[in-house]
């Protein structure tokens, strides 16, 4: 007879308004039977865990169009929780910024020991369409371009952020050289080679076009390849 091994614990299932129609069967089974196999083995494990999930969808409304399934729904909806838009939880963000700023900080060896007040005003007034993701993102760029003790972020980042975003993914093996070069040669191309004056890619970035140059230069940055770039 075989004997099932039980795993305990919690599990957080992010975003579980996109997952497709056979991975939300098979969690189904998992919730209702409490086991389930690894792939590639035949041993059953047991599974005694608390599970929470969240999403940013309206599940109701999925479950109408037939993209979830309501016995899922009703397994996963025991205790719900609705969590406001960062728009409207204004006290949250400078934690936040905090947070995200001096994890960053020290993720890419920068000695930042303080938010500008003007920075901290102005993502308090911001309203924030992209959520925690945008505003981390924010802060990411900032973290990466910053040369001081202080976190400052450019007011044109966010008006501009709406029309096209800077994402910043931050995969542990690149360096933060390949992360600026990468976003300098991106905002380079957009002005086409040019640096500075109110068009130009310091202006841009939200830093003296003195910084940007010496940037450009200890990166090995060609910035003549981008003058002729179309647009």
């Amino acid at each position: 007879m075989r004997t099932a091994k039980i795993i305990a614990g919690t599990i957080f299932l992010d975003e579980v308004g996109e997952l497709p129609a056979e991975i939300q069967v098979a969690l189904l089974r998992v919730l209702q039977e409490h086991e389930f196999e690894r792939v590639g083995s035949s041993r059953p494990m047991r599974a005694n865990v608390r599970v929470i999930a969240a999403t940013n969808r309206n599940l109701e409304d999925a479950i109408e169009e037939g993209t979830f399934r309501s016995d899922l729904y009703y397994r996963l909806n025991v205790f719900p929780m609705e969590v406001p838009s960062l728009r409207e939880r204004g006290d949250d963000i400078k934690l936040l910024v905090e947070y995200f700023t001096f994890r960053l900080a020290k993720r890419f060896g920068k000695n930042i020991k303080r938010i500008a007040a003007k920075t901290l005003k102005l993502l308090q007034s911001y309203d924030w369409p992209g959520n925690v993701r945008e505003l981390q993102n924010v802060v990411e760029r900032a973290v990466i371009l910053s040369d001081s003790d202080e976190l400052y972020v450019a007011e044109h980042w966010l008006a501009g952020m709406r029309r096209k975003p800077h994402i910043i993914a931050a995969p542990a093996p690149r360096s933060l050289a390949t992360h600026q070069k990468e976003l300098i040669e991106e905002v380079l191309m957009e002005t086409m080679g040019r640096v500075s004056g109110p068009f130009g890619a310091a202006a841009r970035l939200g830093i003296p076009s003195s910084t940007l140059e010496s940037k450009i230069k200890a990166l090995n940055i060609d910035k003549r390849r981008f003058r002729n770039s179309v647009q």
